[in-house]
């Protein structure tokens, strides 16, 4: 886990809003959180991979996301070495965000009450990720 703030330039911001929705910029550049249970991405079943809505980087498997009844689509493990974490002590909290490890977008948070074999939750907002159906 880095405890080290993710930092870009005012040109790399200027990029990342020509190239996401304002909610997705919102969210994945200004450590935002979507509403619960606004993202169709939670009655998501299919085989498949979620990605990086920002960068396209698979992230969660489809048979590691299941129902927490968060409001917010949850898996209990990343791809290997997709995603990366840090101490987030906004909101007079101590959580740990969970970021894309290419581009660095906000995700989620994890939590340590998810199902077995793990035992955590990758709680994401649906806005950060695209699902890819398996076979296209």
């Amino acid at each position: 886990m880095s405890s080290t703030p993710i930092r870009t330039d005012a040109d790399d911001e200027r990029k990342w809003r020509d190239r996401l929705t304002p909610e997705q910029y919102r969210v994945l550049r200004e450590h935002g959180t979507e509403r619960p249970g606004a993202s169709p991405l939670n009655y998501e079943k299919r085989d498949g991979l979620f990605h990086c809505a920002a960068c396209n980087k698979p992230l969660f498997r489809s048979d590691t996301k299941y129902e927490s009844g968060s409001g917010w689509p949850s898996f209990f493990a990343p791809i290997e070495g997709a995603v990366e974490t840090q101490e987030d002590r906004s909101l007079f909290m101590r959580r740990i965000e969970v970021h894309c490890a290419q581009c660095k977008g906000h995700l989620g948070h994890l939590f340590p009450d998810g199902p077995q074999p793990t035992g955590e939750r990758y709680c994401m907002n649906g806005v950060s990720l695209d699902f890819v159906p398996a076979g296209g």
